[in-house]
């Protein structure tokens, strides 16, 4: 639970009413649910808990976008012309109040999710949550402020160049937009449908993988709803490599940015991780294609036909992007298309763990979006529009507070699936234990060449592995070392008492990669079920019985690196 808000369901209720009242932020809100209706589901709630009832969101309180639908509540996209009673409840939405958390109402946005700026709504323009004349960033607005504000614990954004990051970054949150599809979008008014993703935001990143975990999986109801696939990475490497922008690829950076992005990268050096500068320009040719480009079409798609009626609660701005899409020819939009599959076959991202990024060029004041709308909302896409057109997923976090205070943003970039590694890569910026987002991970228990340390562990790395912690066997192991290149132990069960606990490791290996190892096994290794001393059964490395008990017996040594230490 959030640290800021009491313990029980109830009381944290009472305190965000009271947080709202206290901020008078009204134009953070375009349906504010009322007090009495959460306090009565709180009361509830405490009810299923004191029942026994597993909630891993038990009583958080929950901000959702106004273009993604809860039931009972209207979804406006921001247009009042546009509204509509919502009778379903958006897959993502209904996934986490299925684990505990409470839906406090629907909150502001850049209108029909069209900006950066967080000012282009009738219902007014969202101010920062920590200065108040600096914008709060768009299109996901309210749902970063009510966060930043200490009101709601979880806030759902959508992204489709940028929404789920640029507000993070500009209030100093945590803002994931995972793979896209993982997330479902079930629910959700689209923007462009093919490049729209359900992020969420919070005020830490174990909350932020925690949701995001819990809204993940696919469902029928998305045709674009994706799995993690069978070789799915589980985990940055032990010393990572990271790719950051060439100089060159920086200029659109504000001068406090660019000193504060230069210190959060000194800050990963310090850490031990490997960086290299990479040249980023055909990504940021890319990111020019959603607006610039004939995919805008997919906007006009999406509301086109409500935006040329001309309602009067349109944003100027808004409309004018939408229907300019009108007119665009199919074959530019299938020039683009084949643009972006090139650019994705470029594999820029190969041999790197992430892609580490300022998030936004600069924060801006409300006047000067009002004075220029169009080319600061472009520029603060620079770093966040290629992200969805190339299908990749990113993390964006706090970086190094600029020289004036300000919140700076940076966010890690990863190929598609690999959400993993940027949340490994995340925990490392923000000096925490990194969460796991990707449950599909199957135990195996290793204890010789491929422990940590040893000449075959860079196998489990390549797969993307996920140290899990030291294990050891039952009391029915022997060890014994064999004659092998490189030397490599031999595990044979006996029988219970008649061998010893033998210590080794515990790792996550993604089913393809269990599989990968299966295949490419020499003799006399095997893989079989390994009973552990604390009654867990797991797959581990064992031998065959005949090449055991022609080798040296090494059971009292405990395990193999007792053994090599006193070879």
């Amino acid at each position: 639970m959030s640290a800021g808000l009491p313990g029980t369901a109830t009381a944290r209720v009472a305190a965000a009413y009271a947080r709202i009242d206290e901020v008078d932020r009204p134009e953070v809100w375009i349906t504010l649910r009322p007090q009495s209706e959460l306090a009565s589901e709180a009361t509830e709630l405490e009810r299923r808990i004191a029942d026994g009832e597993d909630l891993p969101l038990a009583g958080l309180l929950l901000a959702v976008k106004d273009n993604v639908d809860v039931a009972g509540l209207p979804t406006t996209a921001a247009c009042p012309e546009f509204a509509y009673p919502a009778t379903e409840t958006a897959t993502a939405v209904a996934r986490l109040v299925a684990a505990g958390a409470l839906v406090l109402g629907k909150t502001n946005l850049d209108q029909f999710a069209t900006g950066l700026v967080g000012t282009r709504s009738p219902y007014g323009a969202v101010r920062n949550a920590l200065h108040p004349e600096l914008i709060s960033g768009g299109s996901s607005s309210g749902s970063a402020a009510a966060v930043a504000l200490g009101i709601a614990d979880l806030a759902i954004g959508t992204d489709t160049a940028g929404s789920g990051r640029v507000p993070a970054a500009l209030h100093g949150i945590v803002g994931i937009k995972a793979s896209l599809g993982v997330i479902p979008a079930h629910g959700v008014v689209p923007a462009c449908a093919d490049y729209d993703a359900v992020t969420v935001f919070a005020a830490d990143l174990d909350l932020a993988v925690t949701a995001a975990k819990i809204m993940a999986g696919p469902d029928s109801r998305d045709p674009r709803s994706r799995v993690w696939p069978a070789d799915v990475r589980l985990a940055a490497s032990s010393t990572p490599k990271v790719a950051i922008p060439r100089p060159a690829d920086l200029a659109p950076l504000s001068d406090p940015y660019r000193a504060a992005f230069t210190e959060t990268v000194a800050g990963l050096r310090d850490q031990g991780v490997e960086v290299h500068e990479m040249d980023i320009s055909p990504l940021l040719d890319a990111a020019r294609l959603l607006y610039d480009g004939a995919i805008v079409a997919e906007r006009y798609a999406a509301v086109g036909e409500f935006v040329d009626k001309g309602a009067a609660g349109l944003d100027p701005t808004v409309a004018g992007i939408i229907s300019a899409a009108q007119n665009l020819d199919a074959h530019a939009f299938v020039t683009d298309l084949d643009t972006l599959a090139k650019t994705r076959a470029t594999a820029l991202l190969a041999g790197y763990d992430g892609l580490l990024l300022p998030t936004t060029t600069e924060h801006p004041s409300i006047a000067e979006v009002t004075a220029d709308p169009l080319t600061i909302n472009r520029r603060l896409g620079t770093y966040t529009n290629f992200c969805n057109l190339l299908d990749l997923a990113a993390v964006a976090v706090p970086g190094a507070p600029t020289a004036d205070g300000l919140p700076f943003g940076v966010m890690v970039v990863v190929l598609a699936f690999a959400d993993q590694l940027a949340v490994d890569l995340a925990a490392r910026l923000t000096g925490t234990e990194s969460p796991l987002l990707v449950e599909t991970g199957v135990p195996l228990a290793v204890f010789g060449a491929h422990l940590r340390g040893q000449p075959l562990h860079w196998q489990l790395e390549q797969l993307g592995a996920r140290f899990v912690g030291e294990i050891t066997t039952s009391d029915a192991y022997r060890l014994t070392a064999l004659d092998t290149t490189p030397p490599k132990p031999g595990l044979v069960r006996h029988g219970d008492g008649l061998g010893a606990r033998i210590r080794g490791e515990l790792f996550l290996v993604s089913p393809g990669g269990l599989g990968r190892f299966l295949a490419e096994l020499p003799p006399p290794m095997a893989l079989t079920s390994i009973e552990l001393s604390d009654g867990r059964s797991v797959v581990g490395f064992a031998c065959s019985y005949d090449a055991a008990v022609a080798a040296t017996d090494i059971t009292g040594y405990g395990g193999w690196t007792a053994y090599l230490r006193d070879r």
